[in-house]
C-alpha cells in the first residue's frame, strides 16, 4: 500500500480552494485504504492493521468529507458497513440491517455526541436513562431463532448480506439451541463471538506442545475459527458468545427499554454480560467508563471500548440513524492497545541468568496508556517466526502492566532492502560465545561472571517482589557493582557505608536511609527470599509454596529430590531445578554466606501457630474476583491454617472458592465433580473446619 495508510492529516495539510485536486486525491486514498481494510477486517477477519490505526484513518476521512462538503462521495465507506464480500460461505440477508456505531475517543467528544442527539429531540422528549456496555473486540454476528429453535446464523458482512456460519455457531457451548417456552416466533439476536483469554492461551499452549504456529490474538483467532470451512474445527476453539441487541422479532412482548430487552434475553437463555449498567445521570455514565477503564484487565476476554445507548426505544426509533450507524449509540473507545510503529534496530539484553533475549529498538509510540520505545521479541525462534526485521514498520502490543511485544510487521510497507535479522554469536556484555541449550527455544551466555548478569542478579534481588530494599535502584545498583562495593548479593549486607558517604549524590539522610531499608531486608519472610535467589522456574507462588514445607534455610541446604517431589503444586521440572540449585557448591557457599550475616528467615506460615489449622489436609483453589478478600488474601488465609492453595484445579482438589468471573477452572471443577463454595461458605469452613448444613 505504498506506506500510506498511517498517514494523519494534521492541521494546515489542506488550504481552501486552492488544494480542492490534492484533497480529492486524499479522499480518494483513504475511501480505497478504508475499503481494503474493511475486507481484510470483516470479510476475512486476517486484520493487517490495528483498530487504533484504522480508527485514525476514519477520523481523518470523516473531518475531510466534513470540511469539504463538495468532495462527497455517495459511495463512500462512511456510507456503508463492511466488507464487499468475496467468501466460499453461502449469503444471508439481513431482514434487519446489521450497522456499525459511530465512535467518540474522548469524554469531549462523548459529551458532543449527547448534545447532538438531545438537540435532535428539539426538547420534546427528555432522555432520562441511558445503558452503558461493554463493547466486546469479537466478530458481530446475528442468530436467528424460530418458535424457539436456532435456524441461522450470520455473520455482518457487509451489513446487509452476511456470510451464512449456522453449522460453526452451532458449536459454540454458550449458544442455546434451543430458547424457553415464552420465546417468540421469530427472534433474532446480534452479539459477539469471541474467544476468552485463558482459552486463548490454553490453545495456544496446546498448539506449542505440537509444534504448530501459535495465533497472534483472541480477536484474530475467533474471527478465523468461526470462519473455518470445517465446523469440527471451530469446536475445538472454545468460542463464546454474548447477547446484546436484536434485530427482526415476531411475537415479542412489549418492552419499553433496551435495559428491559437485556434483562428479556436472559430469561429466555441466552447469555448476556453482566457489566451492562443502567443511569439516570449522564455523569455516572462517565464514571462507569472511567472504571471500565481501571479495570479491563481483570476480565477474561477482550474489549477496545464501551458501548453508550439512549435506554428508550421509542427514542431511539424517533432518533433514526444514517445510512451506516444509529444516532441513538455510540462507541467511546478506549486508549488502544496495538499500534504500528518503525522498528529501528534489534538488539540482545542479557538477564540475571544468563538469557540472551532479543528486544525492538521502536519509534516512540504512544500505546496502552504510556509511550513505549522497546519491546520484547522473546528470542531467536520468535524473531524468525515473525520474520521482524530492522526498517520494518511492525505492530506493538501493551496490555495494561504487560511488556510491550512486537507482534508481527505490516509486510505491504517492508522496505525494498530488506535482509533478515540474525541472533548474534557472542554476549554483547562479555564477549563470552552464546550457547542455545538443546530442547530449549533461549539462548544463554553460561558465563557467571557477566557483569550484566551480576547487575541483574542484584537488580532482581533488591526489587520490591523479592527483598524490596528501598534506595537500591538500577543506577545505584550500576554504581556500586563498578565501584567494587558489591560483587554478590550478599555483599548488600557487608557494604561499606563510610565509602558511600564519600560519594557524589549520598547526603547523611540518603545513607541513613539506605542502612535502614537493608537492615530492615533482614527479616524479609523465607518466601520473599528464596524467590530473591532468581531458582530456575521459581517465581512468587513456588517460592512460597516451598516456604511452607520448609523450616528455614539449614533445612533446605539437606534437602533431598523426595522431599522436594512429595509437595502438592510442585512439578518434576521444578523439583529438579530446585534441588539442583541447593546443591550447586557455588550457590551452597553463597546461603552460608548470607546466614552469616543474619539473613535466615524462617518460614512465614510455620510461625502462624496462634491460628487454628481448620484447614489441615484440604485443598482450595481460588478463582475469579471476590468481593471481601483478594485472592491472595484468601490464599493466604488457607495456608496459614494448614491448608493448600494449589494455581490450578485437580483431582486432589477439595473445594474450589469462586467469585465473579471464575473462568475455566470452574468447568474444570465439574470435570472432577470438585465442590464449588462462596465467600460465606468459605467464612464459615476456615472457622469450623467444615461446612455449613
Amino acid at each position: 500500500m505504498g506506506q500510506r495508510y498511517y498517514r494523519t492529516v494534521t492541521k494546515g495539510d489542506f488550504s481552501e480552494e486552492k488544494n480542492d485536486k490534492k484533497v480529492s486525491s486524499r479522499l480518494d486514498e483513504l475511501r480505497e485504504l478504508i475499503r481494503h481494510h474493511n475486507d481484510l477486517y470483516h470479510g476475512q477477519g486476517a486484520p493487517e492493521i490495528p483498530d487504533s490505526d484504522f480508527d485514525l484513518l476514519w477520523r481523518e476521512l470523516l473531518d475531510l468529507e466534513q470540511k469539504y462538503p463538495h468532495l462527497a462521495d455517495l459511495n463512500s465507506p462512511s456510507t456503508t458497513v463492511g466488507s464487499r464480500n468475496n467468501t466460499p460461505f453461502a449469503e444471508v440477508e439481513h431482514r434487519v440491517p446489521m450497522q456499525s456505531l459511530d465512535n467518540a475517543f474522548d469524554i469531549e467528544q462523548l459529551n458532543s455526541w449527547v448534545d447532538k442527539v438531545e438537540r435532535r429531540l428539539d426538547g420534546e422528549q427528555k432522555i432520562s436513562t441511558w445503558v452503558c456496555e461493554l463493547k466486546f473486540d469479537g466478530l458481530a454476528v446475528s442468530i436467528r431463532y424460530e418458535k424457539g429453535q436456532l435456524v441461522q446464523a450470520a455473520t455482518r458482512g457487509n451489513g446487509i448480506i452476511g456470510e451464512d456460519v449456522t453449522e460453526n455457531v452451532l458449536t459454540i457451548s454458550d449458544v442455546p439451541k434451543t430458547l424457553t417456552k415464552e420465546a417468540p416466533e421469530i427472534l433474532e439476536v446480534r452479539g459477539e463471538v469471541y474467544l476468552g483469554i485463558e482459552a486463548f492461551n490454553a490453545l495456544n499452549r496446546s498448539r506449542e506442545s505440537l509444534n504448530e504456529p501459535t495465533f497472534a490474538n483472541p480477536r484474530n483467532t475467533a474471527a478465523g475459527s468461526l470462519r473455518q470451512k470445517d465446523s469440527k474445527v471451530t469446536a475445538t476453539r472454545n468460542l463464546s458468545f454474548w447477547a446484546y441487541q436484536i434485530g427482526e422479532t415476531k411475537g415479542s412482548p412489549e418492552i419499553g427499554g433496551h435495559f428491559e430487552t437485556l434483562h428479556w434475553l436472559r430469561e429466555l437463555g441466552l447469555p448476556v454480560n453482566e457489566h451492562a449498567e443502567k443511569f439516570t445521570d449522564f455523569e455516572e455514565a462517565i464514571s462507569y467508563i472511567e472504571n471500565i477503564e481501571k479495570m479491563r484487565h481483570d476480565l477474561d476476554y477482550e474489549i477496545d471500548g464501551v458501548v453508550i445507548k439512549v435506554d428508550d426505544l421509542a427514542l431511539q426509533k424517533q432518533l433514526g440513524a444514517t445510512a451506516r450507524a444509529p444516532r441513538w449509540a455510540i462507541a467511546y473507545k478506549l486508549p488502544p492497545e496495538e499500534r504500528t510503529t518503525r522498528l529501528i534496530d534489534i538488539e540482545v539484553s542479557i538477564g540475571p541468568g544468563g538469557q540472551a533475549t532479543p528486544f525492538a529498538k521502536l519509534e516512540p509510540v504512544f500505546v496502552g496508556g504510556s509511550t513505549v520505545g522497546t519491546a520484547t521479541l522473546h528470542n531467536a525462534d520468535q524473531v524468525k517466526e515473525k520474520d521482524v526485521r530492522p526498517g520494518d514498520l511492525v505492530v506493538v502490543r501493551k496490555a495494561g502492566d504487560v511488556i510491550p511485544e512486537v507482534l508481527r510487521p505490516v509486510m505491504s510497507e517492508r522496505p525494498a532492502n530488506s535482509r533478515p535479522w540474525k541472533f548474534p554469536t557472542s554476549c554483547p556484555a562479555c564477549k563470552k560465545q552464546l550457547e542455545r541449550r538443546e530442547g530449549e527455544a533461549a539462548t544463554f551466555c553460561n558465563n557467571y561472571e557477566c557483569p550484566r548478569q551480576i547487575r541483574g542478579r542484584i537488580e532482581h534481588f533488591v526489587s520490591r517482589g523479592a527483598m524490596d530494599i528501598e534506595g537500591f535502584g538500577e543506577q545505584r545498583v550500576d554504581l556500586f557493582v563498578s565501584e567494587g562495593l558489591i560483587n554478590d548479593v550478599s555483599d548488600i549486607f557487608r557494604i561499606d557505608f563510610e565509602r558511600i558517604s564519600e560519594m557524589e549524590g549520598f547526603g547523611k539522610l540518603s545513607v541513613t536511609n539506605l542502612r535502614n531499608a537493608i537492615e530492615e531486608a533482614r527479616s524479609r519472610d523465607l518466601g520473599r527470599l528464596l524467590f530473591a535467589l532468581r531458582i530456575p522456574h521459581v517465581g512468587t507462588t513456588v517460592a512460597q509454596l516451598i516456604a511452607e514445607n520448609f523450616q528455614d534455610l539449614e533445612e533446605l541446604k539437606k534437602v533431598q529430590m523426595q522431599d522436594l517431589e512429595a509437595i502438592d503444586g510442585l512439578g518434576p521440572k521444578i523439583a529438579a531445578s530446585v534441588f539442583e540449585w541447593f546443591t550447586n557448591e557455588r550457590n551452597g557457599v553463597l546461603i552460608s554466606k548470607l546466614q552469616d550475616l543474619g539473613v535466615n528467615p524462617k518460614s512465614e506460615i510455620s510461625l502462624s501457630s496462634d491460628v487454628e489449622k481448620t484447614l489441615l489436609g484440604v485443598t482450595i483453589v481460588v478463582t475469579g474476583k471476590l468481593q471481601g478478600l483478594s485472592r491472595e488474601e484468601a490464599r493466604k488465609i488457607i495456608k496459614e491454617r494448614g491448608g493448600k492453595s494449589p494455581g490450578s484445579v485437580s483431582a486432589k482438589t477439595t473445594y474450589l472458592l469462586a467469585g465473579e468471573g471464575g473462568g475455566s477452572k470452574l468447568d474444570q471443577a465439574e470435570k472432577f465433580d470438585i465442590p464449588v463454595i462462596d465467600e460465606t461458605a468459605f467464612e464459615h469452613l476456615i472457622k469450623k473446619g467444615d461446612l455449613p448444613e
